[in-house]
C-alpha cells in the first residue's frame, strides 16, 4: 500500500527520524495561515500524490511570503499533475503540504528495500540525491552505494558509519546521520515496509540531517498488524478497477494492452503475459484468481476484466490443482452467459478433471476456443482479436 508524503513523515517522526515541519491543507485559503505558522522566510508548497517527479511537473514551488504560498497553493490544488511516474493521464491534486524552507548544503539519496536475491534488506545510498536519481542509476550506477543488512543483526552503528563514509558526510552531520540511518532501518522493519525512499536526504547549512521527502510502500500482507496505517489508504490515488478487484480478494493490475488474462498463480500469470507478447499481442491486465477460486470469484474476475473497454479478447490459462478444471469450466460458462460476453474467449486448462472441464465447455453451446497448451492458447487469442 502506498501512502502520501505527509503520512510517511508522520510515521518517520514516531521513530525519531528528523523531518521538516509541515502543515497539510486542502483549500487555497488555508495556505497563507499555514505559512505564517511555520515562521520561515521561505516555505515549500508541495502537491500530495502517489508519484515522484512532482517538481518537474510543477507540483513543488518555493514561496517567499504567505500571499505567494496562497497563490501557489491555488495553482496546484485541482491541477492534473503529470510526472514520469503518473503516466500521461496524470493525477488530480487534492491535498498540498506547506513545509518549512531551509538552507540546503548537500542533497543525498537513501532507499531501503527487500533484496530477494540475498533474502536480506538492501540499503542504497548516493551523494547524487535529488530529482535526477533515476538518471544517475541508469547512467552512472557506480555512484550508488549498496549495503545488505542481515535481518537478525540489523543496522549496527559501525554499518551506519560505513554508509555515512560512503556518502562523504563529515563533521557534526556525521554524528547525526548515524542515528538517522539506524532509526530509518527500524522504521522499515517495524512498519513492514516493502520500500522506504528518502530523496533528497538533506544536510542543511547548520548541519541538520533531515528527510526532505519520503516515499513509503507498506506490504499489503502485513496490513493486519497496522490498523492505524490502514486509514492512510487513499482510494482516489488507486486505479478504480484495482480497488474493485481487491474487494473480491483478486490480485489485479491494469496494463495497457487489449488481451484480458485470467490465471491462477502469480508465476503462471507472469508467464502468460510473456507468451502473449511473444505471440504478438499485448496483455491488458495481470489477474491472479488464486488456487482457491470458486465460481463466484471467476464471475467477479470476468466482470473486472470486461470493465476495461480496451479489452478485445480474454485468455484463461489455468493449471487445475486446488482449483479443479471442472469448477473453472462451470464458472466460465456461468459468467459468460450472465455477463453476455461477446468478445473471443480462449481457454487453456491442464490438471485435475481436465477432461470434465473440456466437456463442460463443449456442451455449453458457447463459442469457446480451446488452447492446446499455453503457446497455442496465446496464439489463438491474438489471432482472434486481429
Amino acid at each position: 500500500m502506498k501512502i502520501h508524503e505527509y503520512q510517511a513523515k508522520e510515521i518517520l517522526r514516531k521513530y525519531n527520524v528528523p523531518v521538516p515541519n509541515g502543515i497539510l491543507i486542502t483549500k487555497k485559503s488555508e495556505a497563507a495561515e499555514a505559512a505564517k505558522k511555520l515562521g520561515t522566510d521561505v516555505v515549500v508548497v508541495k502537491a500530495q500524490i502517489h508519484a515522484g517527479g512532482r517538481g518537474k511537473g510543477g507540483g513543488v514551488k518555493l514561496a517567499k511570503s504567505p500571499p505567494e504560498a496562497e497563490k501557489y497553493a491555488g495553482d496546484i490544488l485541482g491541477m492534473t499533475l503529470v510526472t514520469p511516474q503518473t503516466g500521461p493521464e496524470g493525477r488530480l491534486v487534492k491535498k498540498v503540504l506547506i513545509e518549512e524552507g531551509m538552507s540546503i548544503a548537500k542533497e543525498l539519496y537513501m532507499g531501503i528495500l527487500i533484496d530477494r536475491q540475498t533474502s536480506q534488506v538492501l540499503i542504497m545510498a548516493s551523494e547524487a540525491g535529488g530529482m535526477d536519481i533515476e538518471k544517475v542509476a541508469a547512467d552512472t550506477p557506480e555512484k550508488i552505494f549498496k549495503e545488505t543488512v542481515d535481518p537478525i543483526i540489523g543496522v549496527q552503528p559501525y554499518l551506519a558509519r560505513k554508509i555515512a563514509f560512503a556518502l562523504n558526510v563529515k563533521g557534526d552531520a556525521l554524528k547525526k546521520i548515524v542515528p538517522f540511518i539506524i532509526n530509518l532501518y527500524e522504521t522499515f522493519v517495524k512498519e513492514d515496509c516493502s520500500m522506504l525512499e528518502i530523496n533528497p536526504l538533506v544536510i542543511t547549512s547548520d548541519e541538520r540531517v533531515l528527510a526532505l521527502d519520503a516515499k513509503v510502500d507498506i506490504d499489503d500482507n502485513a496490513m493486519y498488524r497496522h490498523k492505524d496505517t490502514q486509514e492512510c489508504r487513499d482510494l482516489d490515488e488507486e486505479d478504480p478497477t484495482e480497488v474493485e478487484a481487491s474487494k473480491f480478494n483478486l490480485n489485479y493490475i491494469k496494463l495497457d494492452g487489449n488481451i484480458g488474462c485470467m490465471v491462477n498463480g502469480a508465476g503462471l500469470a507472469m508467464a502468460t503475459m510473456d507468451i502473449i507478447k511473444l505471440s504478438g499481442g499485448e496483455p491488458a491486465n495481470f489477474l491472479d484468481v488464486g488456487g482457491g477460486a470458486d465460481e463466484e470469484m471467476i464471475e467477479n474476475g470476468f466482470r473486472i476484466i470486461i470493465s476495461d473497454p480496451s479489452v478485445k479478447g480474454i485468455f484463461i490459462n489455468i493449471f487445475g490443482g486446488i482449483l479443479r478444471c471442472d469448477i473453472l469450466a462451470r464458472g466460465v460458462v456461468a459468467a459468460t452467459k450472465k455477463l453476455h460476453i461477446k468478445i473471443p474467449v480462449v481457454v487453456r486448462m491442464e490438471g485435475t478433471n481436465m477432461e470434465e472441464g473440456h466437456q463442460i465447455l463443449k456442451d455449453s453451446g458457447l463459442n469457446f476456443a480451446i488452447g492446446d497448451g499455453m503457446k497455442d492458447g496465446a496464439q489463438k487469442v491474438v489471432k482472434a482479436i486481429k
